[in-house]
């Protein structure tokens, strides 16, 4: 089956985060993709006990650099969420296969990676006046349900 939605994480630092991003991907039918260089590794506890037992039902794949995953993952729509973007994540109407892309928890994504030409949008989740970020994992989780959404919660698109 092809995926519903791909969800990339460039260079993620906290092991509970991905492993939640783990569970996401196996209940929606998305894909995660990883951005190297980790923050943790995947025999790490925390990421193992984030994820429980959805490791085996996810597919989880792990780049050595962006230029990889472009490679695997365009040609594709592909979302960069920042909290300093003006859109905001409703006002898209995603396709099955978008990529929606997710920096690093300290800093998020950097803004040369923002404006890179593989970027079609850059998107917001909005928040009180003030405040500077959402949990990345719980970010990851409203934007992918909201692209859900939009097909009504159909199971992701089949190949054959």
């Amino acid at each position: 089956m092809d995926p519903m939605f791909r969800i990339l994480f460039y260079q993620p630092e906290i092991p509970p985060n991905t492993g939640n991003a783990i569970r996401l991907a196996a209940n929606t039918g998305s894909q995660l993709h990883l951005v190297e260089p980790l923050g943790f590794a995947f025999e790490d506890k925390h990421l193992r006990r984030a994820g429980l037992d959805y490791h085996d039902l996810a597919y989880v794949r792990v780049h050595p650099d962006l230029d990889a995953a472009w490679k695997a993952l365009l040609p594709a729509n592909v979302y960069a969420f920042s909290a300093s973007a003006t859109r905001c994540y409703t006002d898209v109407a995603y396709q099955p296969g978008d990529v929606l892309f997710f920096g690093p928890e300290s800093v998020g994504l950097p803004p040369e990676i923002q404006l890179l030409p593989q970027v079609s949008d850059r998107l917001r989740v909005p928040m009180m006046p003030g405040s500077r970020s959402i949990n990345l994992a719980n970010t990851a989780a409203i934007a992918v349900y909201e692209a859900w959404r939009q097909h009504g919660f159909s199971a992701p698109p089949d190949t054959h």
